[in-house]
């Protein structure tokens, strides 16, 4: 259909029709991206959060799933690690996207499988990070399940999540109180769904 509009990539973007098994990933950052965007929840233009200060890039093409929401229904889920979780942290659920070939910017759309994620908690706040693959891609596909993947790039993914934030001399605000697989990943997945049909109910 044609429009003269652009759509709000986290509210006029279909989630798609098989998610949780497959979702719409709206890219802000990818690998060679020296400084962090992120799309501004009033225009839905990306725009610059900051250069990034340091070495440590985002390691995967990176962005959100479009109709969720980070609120109650997934702070509950991280709660179950026994750490103390105030809330979700009030953004669209954040996904990690793997793929052989070169994405050369963000602001791009996109559909992924999911095989995991990570229960990301920053400064008391749930703020999950799922991991997937680009559907099609015919080296990463393999990977069904995130503990599938070589360690060396679990290892880059925990290591950018646990850093990504750090300012010198001050104490990290982040951690993961676990890591999961495909099926609870499809469960985190639709309580964002379910937190953004609240959101969205509430905004009417």
């Amino acid at each position: 259909m044609f429009r003269t509009n652009k759509a709000h990539p986290w509210h006029g973007v279909s989630i798609g029709e098989n998610a949780p098994a497959e979702v719409t990933v709206f890219v802000e950052i990818v690998p060679r991206d020296t400084v962090k965007y992120e799309v501004d929840k009033e225009t839905g233009y990306l725009k610059i959060d900051r250069p990034q200060q340091y070495s440590n890039v985002v390691p995967a093409n990176y962005g959100f799933v479009p109709q969720t929401y980070c609120d109650e229904r997934v702070a509950n889920l991280a709660r179950k690690s026994g750490k103390e979780v105030r809330s979700g942290d009030g953004d669209p659920l954040d996904i990690l996207v793997l793929s052989e070939h070169h994405i050369p910017r963000g602001d791009i759309i996109l559909k992924a499988v999911p095989i995991g994620g990570f229960c990301l908690i920053d400064d008391g706040e749930a703020d999950d990070k799922i991991i997937a693959i680009l559907k099609g891609d015919k080296v990463f596909e393999q990977y069904k399940e995130i503990g599938e993947l070589p360690k060396g790039i679990l290892e880059r993914f925990e290591h950018y999540f646990l850093t990504y934030k750090n300012l010198p001399d001050e104490p990290s605000v982040c951690e993961i109180a676990f890591s999961y697989g495909c099926e609870q990943s499809f469960e985190v997945i639709q309580a964002a769904m379910a937190d953004y049909s609240d959101l969205a109910a509430k905004l009417k």
